[in-house]
């Protein structure tokens, strides 16, 4: 609709500058801009015309009256500013006829233009009525009179006051003829103006004039159905009090303006998207410098005397390094979490040859679960030593295929979030509850946009909103789920894999040997260090306590070394990771810590 009444503007402009260089006259200077909004899209150029002088006959002469129903329209303004309206229809017989008049029709880019029609009458072969939306006129064959009063017709412009009303529009037949008059109180009409044709066109009436009476007359001849005749004459300043009603227009258009408000709105939101990635660069910067830093020195060797014990940097076990280190629990956790229950005596693995000459492992249950074990601990053991089953072979336990360790993963990631090593699981695909927020935020912000272009406008504010709301849902789902204390335990671990790498036997007292070397060896497992670390205690002779062997590894007992365990236990990893990996988990083996 803009696109057409600027293009309706322009035309305009056109013949009004084609008639000057035509007529040989000058063009009068511009009169200053309406006060308010225009009285309406058909007559673009009517605020702004000079209504010092009179129009000019602006059709043909004489002309043969074409075919079709006739109408004569009789305007009058009364001294309270009303507009009376008499038409008098000629209908051919056996015709109906029939007008609505919609009482909103626009009048700027911005603002509707209103009316109200009262005392609709019919007197002849008929009927009128008038709501606050419309009229709508219904007539038969015949000459019938049509009368009815019309408030919110006058408005004041610069330089005087404009009477504007459609004498003809909405019929649904051609009109064969269409005259006017139009009479006002205290003085002559100083213009008038008349367009016909579809609404928005500047294609003028056939005749529009006043006479040497001051009485204003139009005449358009051949009116189609649906087209409207629009017809504006000028008065003399104060002539009779404007009632012209304008209401703003609620587009889309107009709704996503940028205003002042709405330019805040979204400046207040791009400021925040700002503030939070760097916030969120700030914390993803300090949890990797937490892994990635130089290694500091952890004292896992605790004295005691002439005794000396391992303690692993804040208790952290074996199957809790590798998730604390990259949030995720892999076989080699598990693997690492079997070894860890064998060396604190809940377990016995025991190596055995088989009928075909290869190895075999049997874990035998040696203590049950108590509360010394976190959750993932005994879910590890009830995966592999179910009720009721005191010993099993890992040949067993691949061919039966019955091997689940869907509990064993959930208790793993419940149980990093439940030493306040992470603030939410770590396989929750960033879900926390800043992002349930950030989803909020966005459906009200989306809401709102909608609610706001439909009533009141501003819809930039919710769309501010939105996009705060999308910051935040996806900036939360970018931070990491480590927190301080886990950030604190993850940055130990390179200390922990130097103490594996530079610890030696004979720096150990020999009673403690076996006890350090096997306390140590899950987390040799668990970081791939354990090929260097049993190396490191190849000549530790675990009989030198009194008892024949590795304590918690059977089938080696009359070693007096530890050089052919250093031959079998990896072939057991191998074995037990292969088990764990069927059951859909695959070997993490990491040289080094690397961030989450």
């Amino acid at each position: 609709m803009t696109v057409f009444r600027n293009l309706g503007a322009a035309l305009g402009a056109a013949v009004t500058v084609a008639a000057v260089l035509v007529t040989g006259g000058t063009a009068a200077a511009a009169p200053p801009p309406p006060l308010g909004p225009a009285p309406g899209p058909s007559m673009p150029d009517a605020p702004g015309q000079d209504m010092s002088k009179l129009d000019k006959r602006q059709g043909v002469g004489e002309q043969i009256t074409p075919p079709g129903p006739a109408i004569t329209v009789s305007l009058k303004v009364l001294r309270d500013g009303a507009l009376q309206v008499q038409e008098k229809v000629v209908v051919p017989g056996g015709q109906q006829l029939e007008r609505q008049v919609p009482l909103r029709v626009p009048a700027d880019d911005d603002h509707d233009r209103t009316y109200a029609v009262r005392d609709a009458k019919v007197a002849g072969n008929g009927t009128a009525q008038a709501t606050a939306d419309s009229l709508v006129i219904k007539l038969s064959g015949g000459e019938s009179t049509v009368t009815y009063t019309v408030d919110g017709a006058v408005a004041d412009l610069a330089g005087g006051q404009q009477v504007r009303w459609q004498v003809a529009s909405g019929w649904n037949a051609e009109l064969g003829k269409v005259d006017a008059s139009f009479l006002a109180p205290g003085g002559p009409a100083t213009a008038s103006e008349c367009f016909a044709g579809p609404l928005g066109s500047n294609k003028r009436c056939t005749l529009a004039e006043v006479d040497h009476t001051g009485v204003a007359r139009v005449q358009q001849l051949i009116l189609k159905a649906g087209e409207r005749m629009d017809v504006a004459v000028g008065l003399a300043p104060g002539t009779v009090p404007a009632n012209a009603k304008f209401l703003a227009v609620s587009s889309v258009s107009a709704a996503f303006g940028f205003g002042t408000t709405g330019f805040v709105a979204v400046g207040a939101a791009v400021l925040l998207l700002i503030a939070g990635l760097l916030l969120l660069w700030r914390v993803r910067r300090r949890d990797a410098s937490a892994l990635a830093g130089r290694a500091e020195p952890v004292e896992v060797l605790v004295r005691d005397g002439e005794r000396v014990y391992f303690a692993s940097p804040d208790g952290v076990l074996p199957g809790q390094v590798g998730t604390v280190v990259d949030g995720t629990v892999d076989v080699v956790d598990i693997s690492a979490t079997v070894v860890d229950l064998a060396v604190r005596n809940y377990l016995w693995i025991s190596e055995l040859r088989g009928p075909n000459g290869f190895l075999d492992w049997q874990l035998a249950k040696r203590n049950a679960p108590d509360e010394h074990l976190h959750a993932f601990e005994r879910a590890v053991f009830a995966a592999l030593l179910p009720e009721g089953t005191d010993s099993v072979l890992l040949s067993e336990v691949r061919s039966g295929g019955t091997l689940n360790l869907g509990p064993v993963r959930d208790a793993m990631y419940d149980d990093v979030v439940a030493q306040k090593w992470f603030t939410r699981r770590p396989d929750a695909a960033g879900r926390n509850k800043l992002t349930w927020v950030g989803a909020g935020v966005t459906a009200l912000g989306a809401a709102g946009t909608l609610v706001l272009a439909l009533t009141v406008g501003q819809a930039l504010i919710g769309i501010a909103v939105a996009l705060a709301g999308i910051g935040l849902t996806v900036g939360a789902s970018k931070l990491p789920a480590r927190s301080e204390r886990g950030r604190s335990v993850a940055g130990q671990v390179p200390g922990l894999l130097g103490y594996l790498r530079a610890a030696k036997r004979e720096d150990i007292p020999p009673a403690d040997q076996e006890m350090v070397f096997s306390r140590s060896l899950p987390y040799a497992v668990v970081l791939a260090e354990t090929d260097r670390w049993v190396q490191a205690f190849a000549d530790l002779d675990p009989s030198s306590d009194g008892a024949p062997g590795v304590y918690w590894y059977g089938g080696l007992e009359g070693d007096s070394d530890l050089r052919r365990f250093g031959q079998h236990f990896p072939s057991f990893l191998t074995a037990l990771d292969g088990l764990l990996a069927e059951a859909g988990h695959r070997r993490s083996v990491r040289p080094e810590p690397v961030p989450a």
